[in-house]
């Protein structure tokens, strides 16, 4: 009797785990999107009229960072915050400073590779890491979409250019991106990105969830930036 009770207890306890595991991934998961696709329109705006303050704020993101880290209970948002400052001192760098050149994107938005490469290998801040990495490889395939698309010269043009001029060059980009090379290249766009979204949730592993979260979170900012393209 006493064994079974035993045995009621453990598998409860274990159920209770397993749901506390899982709630802790879809939470991550949900964050790590959020982390991605939110601040590009709150960061946006910022860079375009005060750039140095939003550079500046990467030391306060920076900061909390630290402070979340060095308590046990926060300890993994704060690793996630720091993949995060990583993005936003990128972002805030480019489109504050070099975004009239569209090649010059994925090399500066590389900028904390070496860092996250080395913080791995020594099995140390994996979450924030490997957020990172994913939010890179997602803007590393849209910026290929955008080169082999023969887009990169509508992107240049349209940040040199003002609001009336815009619109014309938003309307000749979606004309190319409806071709039928564009519209198979943007096919092959969401079938990767959608694939490196959900093959990392295979695993039990946070890091490779919040990995998946951040690439998922690519195809939402290119969808708006479509309809914001399409509604101008």
């Amino acid at each position: 009797m006493d064994s079974a009770v035993e045995s009621v207890s453990f598998i409860e306890a274990v159920e209770t785990k397993v749901i506390a595991i899982t709630g802790q991934h879809w939470r991550l998961f949900v964050v790590a999107v959020l982390l991605v696709s939110v601040p590009v329109f709150v960061q946006a705006p910022l860079v375009r009229s005060l750039p140095f303050i939003s550079l500046l704020a990467t030391l306060g993101w920076w900061a909390l960072s630290n402070r979340l880290s060095s308590h046990p209970k926060t300890q993994v948002w704060g690793d996630l915050l720091l993949g995060f400052t990583w993005t936003w001192l990128a972002g805030s760098l480019y489109w504050g400073l070099f975004r009239w050149e569209p090649y010059f994107h994925l090399p500066i938005e590389s900028i904390g590779v070496p860092f996250a490469v080395w913080g791995i290998s020594r099995n140390q801040g994996k979450v924030g890491h490997f957020f990172y990495l994913g939010s890179l490889l997602g803007t590393a395939i849209t910026d290929i979409y955008f080169y082999l698309a023969n887009l990169m010269p509508h992107w240049r043009a349209l940040m040199l250019a003002n609001e009336e001029l815009a619109r014309p060059i938003f309307r000749d980009a979606i004309a190319q991106v409806q071709t039928p090379w564009g519209t198979g290249l943007a096919l092959v766009l969401v079938v990767s990105l959608l694939t490196f979204s959900v093959l990392p949730l295979r695993s039990s592993k946070l890091h490779w969830w919040v990995f998946g979260g951040a690439v998922l979170s690519t195809i939402l900012v290119d969808g708006l930036f479509w309809v914001a393209a399409c509604l101008a």
